[in-house]
């Protein structure tokens, strides 16, 4: 079993100790353990770097599933590690463009939001920490359900605090099972035919 330290520390490891902080395999321990995590749900076959269409273009979600057919299951993973004031603002602006881009053109898909956020980086200039906003903003887009499918909400979403000052610690993980629950019973709600 992949464990979310496993995942904190492969992402330190390539981001930091290589120095490599946007390589396209910082998250790839991450995306495993969502795989690993959905199948224990019953949603098998997910994949790592899924294209999924959307209304303005195909984009590749970092997780999907079913592998073939319709993508019904499509979660984004974000590392906020550095210069997070001028990231935090345009994330939230691409996490609601991401998610309806996919929604447009297909309502009923079901979406998830996971996000590592570096916390040794980040004040605002009104003393609150940039963290707080993104988790209070992040959780607005969160909750997406019947019979309101609001366009640019996703179904769960996750924020992991870690400190990267001094090795890959986890300062406040939410709860992951919680995040795998929802989307696995929005996929089986919205699919009862394949299961």
């Amino acid at each position: 079993m992949i464990s979310l330290q496993d995942a904190i520390d492969s992402l330190y490891e390539i981001a930091v100790t290589e120095d490599k902080p946007t390589s396209t395999k910082r998250l790839e321990v991450l995306a495993a353990m969502c795989i690993e995590q959905l199948g224990l749900r019953g949603i098998a076959d997910a994949m790592a770097e899924l294209a999924v269409p959307g209304i303005g273009r195909s984009k590749k979600w970092d997780v999907g599933w079913p592998a073939t057919g319709k993508v019904r299951l499509g979660i984004s993973l974000k590392s906020l590690l550095s210069n997070i004031s001028g990231t935090v603002p345009n994330r939230v602006d691409d996490l609601a463009g991401e998610v309806a881009n996919v929604q447009l053109l297909s309502p009923e898909i079901v979406t998830g939001y996971l996000v590592v956020f570096h916390v040794g980086n980040g004040m605002r200039q009104d003393g609150t920490r940039w963290v707080d906003f993104f988790r209070e903003a992040i959780e607005r887009l969160s909750g997406r359900d019947a019979p309101a499918w609001a366009t640019g909400m996703v179904e769960a979403s996750a924020l992991v605090e870690v400190d990267f000052s001094n090795g890959p610690v986890v300062v406040d993980a939410p709860d992951m099972d919680g995040f795998f629950d929802r989307l696995a019973i929005c996929v089986q709600d919205r699919n009862p035919d394949m299961f």
